[in-house]
């Protein structure tokens, strides 16, 4: 999955920036029904997890959370990179304490704010 409008990405496509921290792009290179499918699988891993706190159930919330890391593991947002000139992985980490540093603190206000906090 690319990264949403509202949220600004790298120059090179690996992350995008929601309140400051780096977050991994979805594998660029996935065929578009195979990331397709995968997002859907993750949304519905998601709706599980819901459902499962809110029965109480941890068993089936531990199961639908690893159903997430599955299928954002097949998005390439976590696990191995999927790029492959060696640079290291910085997602999670504060934009501002990464060598994207000068391109987050020049990005306009707007794109460095809490955009999408409820």
């Amino acid at each position: 999955m690319a990264a949403p409008k509202h949220y600004p990405g790298t120059p090179d496509g690996r992350y995008f920036v929601v309140r400051g921290r780096l977050w991994r792009s979805s594998d660029p290179a996935l065929a578009p029904d195979a990331r397709q499918a995968l997002v859907e699988r993750l949304m519905g891993a998601r709706r599980r997890v819901a459902l499962a706190r809110k029965a109480g159930d941890a068993d089936a919330e531990r199961a639908a959370h690893a159903d997430v890391d599955e299928a954002k593991r097949g998005l390439g947002e976590r696990g191995p990179v999927w790029w492959t000139d060696g640079a290291p992985d910085y997602n999670r980490h504060m934009a501002a304490n990464t060598p994207y540093a000068d391109w987050y603190a020049a990005l306009p206000a707007e794109d460095r704010a809490d955009v999408g906090r409820a």
